[in-house]
């Protein structure tokens, strides 16, 4: 029993001594006091204001058509003879080149018997009126009081074959407009689009034998916002004159990995807007798009699409920043003393995919934040970068940490 009590006690004065020399070491253990940890401001790159003229150009795209694209039709029925050598897909001609020859053998004949037909009621006009002067003669000579009857004096038979013969002589003239449709010809300078039939072939009157269009002025309906008009200055329904030109413009494209550009104006603008899309549309022109107007032998050729950037209003102040600089819609980011950044309202005037053309807001000199900014606020301090110290600056969200990366780098450095 003895035995058993000591062994007890000798556990609790184990596990107690334990506990003792635990609580012991504890006091003994220094005490880590906490650091506090001072983060560097967030790096961002700016842009200095630079008040200068400016002009609000405005860009847009659109594809090229010509003024006029028409079917080219027969007017009268018969078999194809003859095609011109241009009449083929982008086949050149001139105006009254002949295009297409219908077979004209039966029209030949209808003349002929107009022709004659003509001839015969002419014949018996002149005899009739041979008739009706005689009447008038032999009535005078009678001696007879009042006027003479207009049966004595043949007047109906008179207008009877006056009758006839204008009627013979329109029968003639439709013949020989019958006749002169057998030859199509081209009412412009222009091209061959498409080509629908070949010599044999019997023609309808008003069935298409090909398709043709206008070379002497190039088309491009480019559509605008409201705001877009405000740029440029024009109303809806513009329409140009020799007094009020219309803005001038510039088109370009690539054609076989080149670089094409062709001079343009707005010569009007349409009367309303598309209840879709909430827009207008501005046709742009250029003269003689397959001759003079080409580009390095390059035509603005219908079909091409083109992009198009055209100069608005001049402004004599105005300041252009990255589009990366714009907080919202109007809002940009100042730095100032101390390099804390402050928001500032602005007056955007433009904005395109790279740039925005301020009016008002900022002064010269000040620095722009133009890099992304998270959780930034009115008051925070910054690491300011000029964007021309490094190049890759202005470069979008997709490339922030690289930007900032830089950044880190020049101020290290």
């Amino acid at each position: 029993m003895f035995r058993k009590l000591f062994t007890i006690l000798g556990t609790v004065g184990i596990f107690g001594g334990g506990f003792l020399l635990i609580g012991v070491m504890g006091s003994l253990r220094p005490k880590i006091e906490p650091k506090e940890v001072t983060l560097a401001p967030p790096a961002v790159f700016y842009s200095v204001v630079d008040p200068k003229p400016v002009t609000l150009n405005v860009h847009a795209q659109g594809e090229v058509r010509p003024r006029t694209d028409i079917n080219l039709t027969a007017e009268v029925s018969g078999r194809i003879v003859r095609t011109s050598e241009a009449f083929v897909a982008g086949g050149a001609f001139k105006k009254g080149d002949l295009l297409v020859k219908l077979e004209d053998a039966d029209y030949r004949v209808g003349v002929a018997a107009a022709k004659a037909r003509m001839a015969q009621s002419e014949e018996l006009l002149r005899r009739e009126e041979a008739e009706a002067e005689l009447a008038k003669r032999d009535y005078e000579a009678l001696g007879r009081e009042g006027e003479a009857s207009e049966l004595t004096l043949r007047k109906p038979q008179l207008a009877q074959a006056r009758a006839a013969f204008d009627a013979a002589k329109a029968d003639y003239n439709g013949a020989l407009l019958n006749l002169q449709r057998t030859e199509l010809r081209a009412p412009f300078d222009g091209r061959v689009r498409e080509r629908l039939a070949g010599e044999g072939q019997f023609i309808a009157p008003g069935a298409a034998i090909g398709r043709i269009f206008s070379t002497d002025i190039a088309e491009v309906r480019l559509p605008l916002a409201d705001g877009d008009l405000a740029k440029l200055g024009i109303s809806l329904a513009f329409n140009e004159t020799k007094e009020n030109p219309g803005p001038k413009a510039t088109l370009s494209a690539t054609i076989g990995g080149e670089h094409h550009e062709w001079p343009a104006r707005i010569a009007r603008t349409d009367g309303a807007f598309d209840p879709g899309t909430r827009q207008v549309g501005a046709i742009a022109v250029v003269d003689d798009p397959y001759g003079a107007g080409a580009s390095n032998g390059a035509p603005l050729a219908a079909g091409l699409f083109v992009d198009a950037v055209i100069e608005g209003k001049a402004l004599d102040r105005g300041v252009v920043l990255p589009r990366t600089s714009l907080f919202g819609r109007s809002t940009v980011y100042v730095i100032g003393a101390e390099d804390r950044i402050s928001a500032r309202e602005v007056v955007v005037l433009a904005a395109d995919r790279d740039t925005i053309t301020i009016s008002g807001g900022l002064e010269a000199g000040e620095r722009v934040v133009t890099s992304p900014l998270r959780g930034a606020k009115g008051g925070d301090k910054v690491t300011p970068t000029d964007t021309t110290a490094i190049p890759g600056a202005n470069r979008g969200n997709e490339e922030e940490e690289t930007v900032a990366e830089a950044v880190r780098r020049s101020v290290t450095e």
